[in-house]
Order: structure tokens, then C-alpha cells, then sequence
């Protein structure tokens, strides 16, 4: 089945129906949703059911499109309070992390090729494209993962490995084009060399942080007649950013990451509506991504690299990775061993390799589809070997520990401009030995219930409430500290917080 105008409207939505429906299923038992995406799409894909999709410039185009939304999406919802103690930590491993894992691995693959493949004939500058290509951390797999997984990591993990994935896609970008250049024209001097990546990183850095901040101004005095509207007028700044960006040549995947992590540390209008549309707008073309990529591989051209794919990717993650690590953190000594291991191994690949591994495949080079087979494959066992081990290598490391999962029971938000804890808290029988009524809690005078739950019921209480075990109390208090000293003396265990 060819993919045409007139029936990509069934294919696409039977696959994203599927995709979810597998996706939940393998969520439960600890499996990468992002891995079932690209597993799906595979199935449907030429090998499989028959859906003819090989267009690497149509595919190219999607996770481009996707990448953006992924990294300004990552941008608004990472804090800057929380990355501003490890913004040195990040940046070096976004920086010289890439370039080091890209000389290492690549200079292991040209060995690897002459010594055991020697027909292969491949020279140093393809071997480093190839590992140039894989350098980067995969901010969608990096972001998904994290965040799905109910851990509360230690050391300042989340923010540094959101961070370097989020921000060093543009390094290995810059290298891809810059390896490629070199294939195609023979030659380029370090002159031309150092200033195509100071062109790239300051302009996209220029350009994030101005566009950001124009977007911000805009978003707050233009006046547009629905609500709705002001997503879809940051939809457009977010393209016109990688695209003016790009054409300036900057690097607009950095611009496009900065500019998201201005406006979602400024204070803007229906700024939770739209932290919503992003949010479930990234998911979509997540799976949207990967399930292209999954569509574009043939299955069985992965077999001829499968050797070959296997010793680079177990080269990759258990050496390269973690030496580059290791050698980009020896100046931060605060930083733990168990740290440092952890950073080294959640070096997760996904789509952005592959999408980078479209370039060589469109520049038409020698060696381009196996360098797009290898890459498929290694990613493959990244998410198989990384991915599903992120909780427990957190957990042995004595790095994290397991968050119990609370529904939210009030499902209520308040505006960013109220600086208070929302908190929820459960009734048990040992509350009530003093007396059963809301006034004999003896709250502080800061801390007001504001409602309660009583089995499908809600309702505003007042003093003379009668409580009965199993209420859930919505509590509005403007101190944290002094919350949780009087929920300890209460007795109050099982509680959420949630800040403003």
C-alpha cells in the first residue's frame, strides 16, 4: 500500500490508534513507549503489512518538524532555578560530550572496519560522520523517559540530563553538516571550520534568546479575539525561529530550545493552556516521529548491519559514553561517583540519530544506507538496553526513589500569579480521636480547607464540618514548611503538594 493523499487520513489514524493502544500496554511492563513507536511503524512498514513509505526527504521534513516542537516544548518546561547550579555540568557535556564521543567512537569504528571488515574500505572522515550522527543523547527519548518513569532522581539529575539532551542536538548537527561538507568538497580548512560552529552557536543563541523575548513581549499586550489563538500564534513563532534562524545560518534546533526556556520562565498570559497544547502536541509528534522512521526502514537490511551495528553500539555505551563523561565531569569534584555513572548511562539514542542519518542518505555520499541501517540498529539497542533500565540503574546507584502515584482528586489550578502550596490530604480514624469536626484540626491560621471530597461527592466545608475517615481534604496554605510541620503533628501521612 502506497502512502497518497487520498488514504493517508486512514493509515495515519489507524497507526496512531495502534501506537497508543501498544504503547500503554508497554508502559505497564516497563518498555520504552518511544521503542513501541518505532516497532509499530516497522511492522506496518514495507516488511511488514506493506505500507510503502521511502521518501527520506518527506521523513527528513517530519522529524525536523518534530524536533521542534520536542525541544521547544522541553524549553518551556524546564525551570531555570533547577538548571542554573548544573548550567556548567550541562553545557560541557552538550559541547565537548559530543565532540569527544564523536572522535572516540569514530576512530574506533575506522579500527574496528580495518581490522574485521577490511572490504568495507571505509575512511576515517565516513567513520566519523557515522559516529558523529549518534552523538547526541535523544531529547524525545531523554524527556519521555524521565518523566514517565515515577522516580525522584538525586544530584540534580533530571534537570542535567534534560538539559544535555535538550541542548546538544545542536552539536551533532553542526558536526553532521560539517563531516558531510567535507566529504562532498574534499576539504575545508580549520579557519572555515571554526567559523561555521561560531556562526551556528552564536547566532542561534542570539536569535533564541530575542525571538523568546519578543514572543513574551507579544503574547502579553497583542489582544486576539479567542483564547484558543494565542497557542497557534506561538506555533508560528516557534517555526518562524528555526527558519530565520537557520537561514541566517545559525543553528535553529539551539534557537528553537532557548526560545522555549525564555518564554516558560516568564510570566505570560494563559501560560498553563499553552503549557497543555505543547505538552500534548510534543507527545503527538513524537509518536508521529518515530512512527515515520519506523515506516522508512526496511526490517530486513537490518540483519546485513547487524554485526557490525552490535560491536559499535556496545562500544558506544559502555565505552565511548561513559570515558566521555567521565572526562567532560572531572573538573565538578562535588559530583558523585554514582553520579557520574548514572550521566554515563542514560546516553539514550531515538529519533534525532536518525533523522541526522536522513542527511548522508539525501546527500546521496557512498556507504549512506548502511550508515542509516547501523544507526537504526544501534538505537534500537539503546532504547532496548538503556531504556528499560533507567528506574533500576537509578535505584542501585542509591540515587532515586519511587514516587507513590496519587491521583490528583480535586484537579484544580490556580493562577501562577498566587503563590501558595495546594495540598491533599486523607482522613484516617487516628485524626478524629480529638474530635470530629473541621475546627478540632487546629490549623494554622495560613492554611485553610477549601474543600472536601467525601466518596463522589464534593462541597465547600466550614468549621462545624463533620469529618469522616476516607475525606479528602483540599488544603490552600501560603507556607510550605509550616504545612508540613502541622500535617506531621496531625498524624497526616499520606498527603501531595503541589506548588504554584
Amino acid at each position: 500500500m502506497i502512502v497518497t493523499t487520498g488514504n493517508i487520513l486512514l493509515i495515519g489514524s489507524t497507526l496512531l490508534f495502534v501506537s497508543l493502544i501498544i504503547g500503554r500496554t508497554g508502559y505497564k511492563l516497563g518498555i520504552p513507549v518511544l521503542l513501541l513507536f518505532l516497532i509499530v511503524g516497522m511492522i506496518f512498514g514495507s516488511d511488514g503489512v506493506g505500507i510503502q513509505f521511502h521518501n527520506a526527504g518527506e521523513a527528513q521534513f517530519i522529524g525536523t518538524l518534530s524536533l521542534c516542537i520536542i525541544l521547544f516544548a522541553g524549553g518551556m518546561d524546564t525551570k531555570i532555578n533547577d538548571i542554573r547550579p548544573i548550567i556548567p555540568q550541562g553545557v560541557i557535556l552538550a559541547t565537548v560530550g559530543v565532540l569527544l564521543t564523536t572522535f572516540i567512537t569514530g576512530y574506533f569504528i575506522y579500527w574496528l572496519i580495518g581490522s574485521l571488515y577490511p572490504s568495507m574500505a571505509a575512511p576515517l572522515v565516513g567513520c566519523l560522520l557515522l559516529a558523529a550522527v549518534m552523538s547526541s543523547t535523544d531529547s524525545a527519548s531523554v524527556f519521555n523517559i524521565l518523566r514517565s518513569k515515577s522516580l525522584n532522581l538525586k544530584q540534580n539529575m533530571r534537570p542535567l540530563l534534560e538539559l544535555e539532551s535538550g541542548s546538544n542536538d545542536p552539536m551533532a548537527y553542526m558536526l553532521t553538516i560539517l563531516l558531510l561538507q567535507i566529504i562532498q568538497s574534499g576539504d575545508m580548512s580549520w579557519g572555515q571550520i571554526l567559523l561555521s560552529f561560531f556562526m551556528q552557536f552564536s547566532i542561534g543563541i542570539i536569535m533564541g534568546y530575542v525571538l523568546g523575548r519578543i514572543a513574551v513581549y507579544i503574547i502579553n499586550h497583542v489582544c486576539l479575539m479567542n483564547n484558543s489563538l494565542y497557542q497557534v500564534i506561538l506555533l508560528t513563532f516557534l517555526f518562524f525561529t528555526f527558519s530565520i534562524t537557520d537561514l541566517l545560518n545559525g543553528n535553529g534546533y539551539l534557537a528553537v530550545y532557548l526560545a522555549g526556556l525564555v518564554i516558560g520562565n516568564h510570566r505570560i498570559v494563559y501560560k498553563k493552556n499553552i503549557a497543555n497544547f505543547f505538552d500534548g502536541l510534543a507527545w503527538l509528534f513524537q509518536i508521529i516521529m518515530f512512527l515515520s522512521l519506523g515506516l522508512l526502514v526496511n526490517p530486513k537490511d537490518l540483519w546485513g548491519v547487524a554485526h557490525i551495528g552490535l560491536l559499535i553500539g556496545i562500544f558506544l555505551i559502555f565505552i565511548a559514553r561513559p570515558l566521555a563523561v567521565f572526562l567532560c565531569l572531572l573538573p565538578f569534584r562535588k559530583m558523585t561517583l554514582p553520579g557520574r555513572i548514572f550521566v554515563s548511562w542514560i546516553g539514550l539514542r531515538g529519533a534525532v540519530p536518525i533523522i541526522f542519518a536522513t542527511y548522508p542518505l539525501l546527500a546521496d555520499i557512498e556507504g549512506a544506507s548502511q550508515i542509516f541501517n547501523i544507526v537504526f540498529f544501534i538505537t534500537i539497542l539503546s532504547l532496548l538496553i538503556q531504556g528499560t533500565t533507567v528506574s533500576g540503574a537509578a535505584r542501585m546507584l542509591g540515587l532515586a526513589h519511587l514516587a507513590q502515584e496519587k491521583p490528583n482528586e480535586f484537579d484544580m489550578e490556580l493562577s501562577e500569579d498566587i503563590k501558595s502550596i495546594v495540598a491533599e490530604a486523607s482522613v484516617m480514624p487516628d485524626l478524629l480521636t480529638e474530635g470530629d469536626r473541621l475546627q478540632d484540626l487546629h490549623f494554622p491560621q495560613n492554611t485553610l480547607v477549601i474543600m472536601i471530597k467525601r466518596y463522589e461527592n464534593y462541597f465547600v466545608p466550614n468549621g462545624h464540618t463533620r469529618l469522616l475517615p476516607g475525606d479528602k481534604l483540599l488544603l490552600l496554605s501560603d507556607n510550605e514548611e509550616e504545612l508540613r510541620h502541622t500535617l506531621a503533628q496531625l498524624g497526616i501521612e499520606e498527603y501531595t503538594l503541589r506548588r504554584n
